[in-house]
């Protein structure tokens, strides 16, 4: 009898391993990022709401391959370029027969309502998703990303500017984060590697 629950325990931990291993290695022919705490240390749940009103979860918006962005739409240069950029990437892949969304999460719920967010969102792509909260709630779904951002509204807190990361991260359905990209990819680019993780699970 004990020879034989050993045997069953190896069995199972060895297809646990079998399973775990198939799924870390899905994506390695994709990835080129190489962070402390790999790619899972990426991600939190969260409900946020979105450009419409209404209150969404992760798990409400991450039910498609999406590129996740954190910005604020009074930013004058950066935001408005790289939301424009993750649209086009896309519009590449949609017409490759792919299905790809685009999440813009703000870093200054103060300014950004849901109506802001809208007209902000509806200027790159009618399907870009927008998404504000609370104070805390944005804290804490930029520190899930690892997201840096800082407020600089000490002298005037009307017109003041944000500094932040401008990594979009690539989250697969069901919050998975599997990537990040620099600012500098152009879209041709990162549709190529994003579709590198699309087909890898299809």
């Amino acid at each position: 009898m004990a020879g034989t629950a050993i045997a069953i325990v190896v069995l199972v931990a060895g297809a646990a391993y079998l399973t775990l291993g198939k799924n870390e290695d899905v994506y390695a022919q994709c990835s080129t990022s190489t962070v402390a705490g790999g790619m899972d240390s990426f991600g939190t749940s969260f409900t946020l709401t979105n450009q419409d009103g209404d209150r969404v979860t992760d798990q409400d918006v991450f039910s498609k391959p999406s590129l996740l962005y954190f910005g604020y739409t009074f930013c004058p240069d950066v935001c408005p370029l790289d939301s424009a950029r993750n649209a086009e990437t896309a519009e590449i892949l949609k017409d490759r027969g792919m299905d790809l969304q685009t999440v813009f999460i703000t870093v200054d719920p103060r300014r950004d309502t849901p109506e802001v967010l809208a007209d902000f969102t509806d200027a790159f792509s009618d399907e870009m998703i927008g998404l504000t909260g609370s104070e805390g709630e944005i804290a804490a779904v930029n520190k899930g990303w690892r997201n840096y951002f800082k407020l600089n509204d000490e002298e005037d807190d009307e017109y003041y500017l944000v500094d932040h990361m401008t990594n979009t991260y690539l989250v697969m359905p069901g919050n998975e984060t599997v990537e990040f990209f620099a600012r500098d990819e152009p879209p041709e680019t990162l549709a190529d590697r994003t579709a590198c993780f699309i087909d890898a699970t299809t």
